[in-house]
């Protein structure tokens, strides 16, 4: 076995392996070059060379995101590190688990100008839920540290930076370990939630006609049928779903914005909770989060073992658990209340269905058409993966099949990464993987194509229309220079060169008739990874978007 000289690199190494951290994804340079010739040189580690950092670091969420485990990103020193940071801030809100691994100069030769040396230690302290600063030699308080900083990005489903500096020699090798490693295990203890705990929370909700369970973004199959059955057969309750809530079924709301943006301030006083349950992470529709900022409830919980924002400005309590512990400890002790809440509810859902359908069938060709096409057409038992901006919101307006599960980047709501993101997630996860975007997140990270693990199978759906079209939905769009230049980044680009370029299978559709072909072809060819390009027409999308909530009443 080839080991690095360095015993701090042994160290780092070992102490992954014990771990089990062993997805590392490494970015060359040469002040990491021990840690990069440890784990590359050791069968037992998967490892991933990713040139540049920021779309690695995506790549790495999308895996991490996908098998819910700690992956390692591996840079060397000065500014590849702060390239992290994007993936870095959006895995500390999505709560995904990173191991940053950065090579670092020795503390004697930062700032006195020496090359490629920037303060590395706690550069990410903001968002970070560890910091590990490790000293050059081999210690037990860095084994410590390295420990540490593994286990809460396991408890607390987080990102950690381990910084780690090395002195030159860094190519030396060794074919004995000159270190033992200490693993230490965590003390992340079991959830358990009381009949006594819930007991006064149970006789507030019995005692209420109207609750409210609004689902953020969630991981599929991990609500149990037990609770989705209660809360679905119980009149008092209304819940709300996203596309990325990733549950499912027929009495659940599942396109927010569709119902309540007609309303009006009575239809909003009769539909507004008494309680407010809410799960999972972050809340796409900005209709439902102005609403209950407006409309309070008396009493809104939040179900999440680690963190409850307080983002209605009215939240009374966090349960600290799962959310299964929770609801089959809660659920058993509730009553059922007599109330018309559902009911009202679903009337109003039935009206906005009828409604949507006969918009639909009418509307050109546009943005709009394009989603009520795609999202039908996706193959049932896939993965798809949606950028932000426009393409995660009209996603939110369509029907999905329950069998496809659905992944985005909410928690910081970058365009930022999501196509490495998505590329991390299709070899994570061997399900077909789509990819739908918009054309300035697919420009903002074309370097995510270079990338030599893609699958053959992975899709992208590319909507070209010229520009950042949800800033004109948003208010203050007016058709000017500065709009057309410094918000909408208007411009004529295509994918064409860049799928020649990383081959990729290229294809257009620019109407409906081509579209439903292109479509067709698209599943079909699984020899290499495929682009579609949809060219929507610029000056009508936003018209066809507004108009249809005009036409829902």
């Amino acid at each position: 076995m080839i080991y690095p000289k360095i015993p701090l690199a042994q160290s780092i190494i070992q102490t992954c392996l014990g771990k089990g951290i062993t997805t590392i994804v490494i970015s060359p340079g040469s002040r990491n070059a021990p840690l990069t010739i440890g784990f590359a040189s050791n069968s037992a580690f998967k490892c991933y060379s990713i040139a540049d950092e920021r779309s690695a670091a995506f790549f790495a969420l999308g895996i991490a995101q996908q098998t819910k485990q700690p992956v390692a990103l591996v840079c060397t020193s000065g500014s590849a590190l702060l390239n992290y940071y994007p993936a870095f801030a959006e895995a500390f809100y999505s709560q995904i688990p990173l191991i940053v691994i950065s090579a670092d100069r020795p503390q004697s030769k930062i700032d006195i100008g020496d090359g490629q040396t920037i303060r590395q230690e706690n550069v990410f302290q903001n968002h970070s839920v560890y910091n590990a600063n490790l000293q050059e030699g081999p210690s037990t308080e860095n084994d410590q540290k390295i420990n540490a900083a593994i286990n809460t990005a396991i408890d607390k489903k987080g990102p950690v930076h381990i910084n780690a500096p090395f002195e030159e020699p860094l190519y030396e090798t060794v074919s004995e370990l000159s270190v033992a490693v200490n693993v230490f295990a965590s003390a992340n203890e079991t959830q358990t939630i009381s009949n006594d705990d819930l007991a006064k929370f149970a006789t507030i909700w019995n005692n209420f006609h109207r609750k409210m369970v609004l689902v953020g973004v969630n991981d599929p199959n991990v609500v149990n049928e037990r609770t989705v059955e209660a809360l679905a057969n119980d009149n008092s309750v209304v819940v709300l779903t996203e596309t990325t809530s990733n549950l499912h079924h027929p009495s659940f709301i599942n396109n927010i914005d569709t119902i309540i943006t007609p309303f009006s301030n009575e239809d909003f006083e009769e539909f507004c909770p008494d309680i407010l349950v809410t799960f999972g992470g972050m809340i796409v529709s900005k209709r439902i989060k102005a609403f209950l900022r407006k409309y309070k409830p008396k009493h809104h919980w939040h179900i999440d073992p680690l963190r409850a924002y307080d983002t209605f400005g009215v939240l009374t309590e966090h349960f600290e658990a799962d959310t299964n512990v929770f609801f089959d400890a809660f659920l058993p002790l509730t009553k059922i209340v007599v109330t018309d809440y559902f009911e009202k509810t679903e009337k109003v859902t039935l009206l906005r269905k009828q409604k949507s359908n006969l918009y639909l069938a009418k509307i050109p060709f546009s943005d709009f058409k394009v989603f009520e096409t795609v999202i039908p057409s996706l193959p049932k038992n896939s993965q798809l993966q949606i950028s932000n901006s426009s393409a995660i919101r009209y996603a939110q307006l369509i029907d999905i099949d329950p069998s496809i599960e659905v992944y985005c980047n909410r928690g910081t709501s970058g365009i930022d990464g999501s196509i490495s993101t998505a590329i991390g997630a299709a070899v994570a996860n061997k399900k077909q993987t789509t990819f739908i975007t918009g054309d300035i997140s697919f420009l903002y990270d074309s370097n995510g194509l270079w990338n030599n693990y893609i699958p053959k199978d992975f899709k992208i759906i590319l909507i070209n229309n010229g520009g950042g079209g949800i800033f004109r939905i948003l208010p203050g769009h007016e058709e000017t220079p500065v709009f057309n230049t410094f918000f909408e980044t208007s411009h004529c680009l295509t994918a064409e060169h860049l799928a020649k370029m990383y081959g990729f299978e290229y294809s257009i559709a620019s109407d409906e008739t081509s579209l439903k072909n292109s479509l067709s072809n698209l599943y079909e060819q699984n020899e290499k990874p495929s682009i579609l390009e949809i060219f929507t027409p610029t000056l009508d999308n936003d018209r066809i978007l507004l108009q249809y909530f005009k036409e829902l009443v």
